[in-house]
């Protein structure tokens, strides 16, 4: 088992990595930990890992993480199994997995599986795989802006913290969104592969994690006071409902805009549009509880 890990987690997501290698190793299971040093390595070391016959891969970190190591297994069919670190690790939520070091490791040694069906987005800076959501608006600047010391401080509240700056710096210039060719305007938009978003909140009750296509959210309402209304039927769990929020769902989707729009994908800085966001190749094996 090639485990790898992320050191910039905080110290105390640090311990629940050791507790669950300390089950396993226990266990006897053999632990090989392997830490990233640049973005990108986690993808580096999961491909090689693959290419050296390893059984299974973990990836221990925030969503970011898992979307590289992810993309270093795809086409692959060696399953990738998590030890949730990040700040709001909402793949993890998505799938129900475990989170207790000892749960963790159960987990990994029984190695039951689901299938998940990541997106591909491509852009000025290059494509890269995701596996969760890309945010392409408000809450990408927000991403692109939250200090990293803030977020250990405060974990999600940093976001929510962030998000209040954000809304009254950000533009609310409508973006062109192009969804299995039909065009339409948006706010923001978020296109997601789960049905939560920011944590254990429910955004898309349509999307199909372990199929292909997206669900589409898009923010018709513009300004900080429908940001402001948007985020409390976020807390309340009623943001599908939300007046002028409209879930469409899709194949490929181009976004577009005619002024600096940040994007983010699984909570990462992702540049910003044009993009085109499109189904991964290959399906990959996720180990669940």
């Amino acid at each position: 088992m090639i485990v790898i890990f992320n050191p910039t987690a905080g110290r105390r997501r640090t311990l629940r990595l050791w507790h669950v290698l300390d089950v396993l190793t226990g266990s006897g299971i053999r632990v090989r930990l392997r830490e990233t040093t640049h973005p990108g390595h986690a993808a580096e070391l999961a491909r090689q890992a693959a290419m050296d016959g390893a059984g299974l891969v973990v990836a221990a970190g925030g969503d970011g993480t898992i979307a590289e190591v992810a993309a270093g297994l795809s086409g692959s069919r060696v399953p990738m199994g998590v030890i949730p670190l990040g700040t709001a690790n909402v793949l993890a939520l998505e799938l129900g997995l475990p989170t207790a070091p000892r749960q963790i490791a159960a987990a990994l040694a029984f190695r039951r599986t689901r299938t998940l069906w990541p997106g591909l987005i491509t852009g000025p800076s290059g494509t890269r795989l995701f596996v969760q959501m890309v945010g392409v608006g408000l809450d990408a600047q927000v991403v692109h802006h939250v200090p990293r010391g803030l977020k250990r401080c405060l974990g999600p509240g940093a976001y929510v913290a962030q998000t209040m700056r954000e809304m009254l710096r950000y533009s609310y210039r409508p973006i062109q969104v192009r969804i299995d060719g039909q065009a339409c305007e948006a706010g923001s938009v978020v296109v997601t592969k789960g049905s939560l978003y920011a944590g254990n909140y429910l955004l898309a009750p349509d999307a199909r994690p372990g199929e292909k296509g997206f669900s589409v959210a898009l923010f018709g309402g513009t300004g900080p006071v429908a940001a402001v209304k948007y985020g409390a039927a976020l807390v309340l769990n009623l943001l599908p409902r939300a007046p002028g929020m409209r879930l469409v769902r899709a194949r490929q989707v181009e976004i577009q805009a005619d002024f600096d729009v940040p994007a983010q994908a699984d909570g990462d800085p992702a540049g910003g549009a044009p993009l085109m966001v499109r189904d991964a190749q290959d399906a990959i094996e996720v180990v669940v509880s």
